[in-house]
């Protein structure tokens, strides 16, 4: 059988989640085989690689002819056939994963003319600037016509954030933003502070005394969190999530998976 192969990148919250559980699981240096895609400069929007994921989105993984496009879905296969046993993940994976609770967003979110400005002066603005570009490159490839709905989307959106980044969007588009933004951070704290307590375990980890496939998904939501309120540094980190959250955090993933800060 060959082998999995993992499409992966470094600064990915949620490509994370298998790279977390790849170290938990016991799996061999060389079981899996990863594949870098450059999401700075939007190596997710080639056509090549949409034709394995229509979403464009990472953790994908394929194994044989089989393709899994989700962090749900990759990191369960990853967990089923793992050589150490974990317990399964439960109803909390679908949780985490709602959009309302999306640790993207707040990368990109403005809550006042303030806050846009700093986002239009800093990475954001490269970022979205460079998947406009990204998008617009591999959107005119003849290989890219079987997307072009794809492409269309993401071409709209994308470009909405850029101009509201370079000021030349609407004054009503720029206040829905707002609005969007404001909700989503009160969501997300509401999230953290009241309602997380609710869910977590009396026992270190969803595991028991070891992560589980729950924790998988938790440790990478919580890391990208905690970088964006401002714990850039991995110990800092670190340190925020087990006194702030009472979260218990594995060194030996830990310190691998967010070796040079959080993401």
């Amino acid at each position: 059988m060959s082998k999995p192969i993992l499409f992966t990148y470094p600064g990915s919250v949620w490509a994370s989640v298998p790279e977390l559980a790849i170290r938990e699981l016991g799996y061999a240096s060389g079981d899996i085989v990863n594949r870098v895609i450059n999401l700075g400069r939007g190596e997710n929007f080639a056509p090549t690689f949409l034709n394995i994921n229509p979403h464009g989105t990472l953790p994908t993984m394929v194994v044989g002819s089989q393709g899994y496009t989700s962090t749900a879905d990759v990191t369960s296969y990853l967990v089923k056939h793992a050589p150490k046993p974990v317990k399964p993940g439960t109803s909390f994976v679908t949780t985490i994963h709602e959009d309302k609770y999306d640790p993207n967003f707040p990368l990109f979110l403005a809550r006042s003319d303030q806050e846009l400005e700093q986002k239009g002066a800093a990475y954001a603005l490269d970022l979205v600037r460079d998947r406009q570009d990204a998008l617009e490159r591999y959107a005119a490839q003849p290989s890219a016509a079987q997307h072009k709905a794809f492409y269309d989307s993401k071409l709209a959106s994308n470009g909405a954030l850029l101009a509201l980044y370079q000021g030349t969007a609407p004054d009503s588009d720029k206040q829905a933003f707002f609005h969007k933004s404001t909700t989503h951070w009160d969501t997300l704290n509401k999230f953290v502070s009241e309602e997380l307590a609710t869910v977590l375990p009396d026992t270190p980890f969803f595991g028991g005394g070891n992560p589980g496939e729950d924790d998988f998904h938790l440790a990478a939501w919580l890391a990208r969190i905690a970088y964006i309120v401002g714990d850039g540094g991995e110990q800092d980190g670190v340190r925020s999530l087990q006194s702030g959250f009472g979260i218990e955090l594995h060194p030996k993933s830990w310190q691998e998976v967010y070796a040079h800060g959080l993401h």
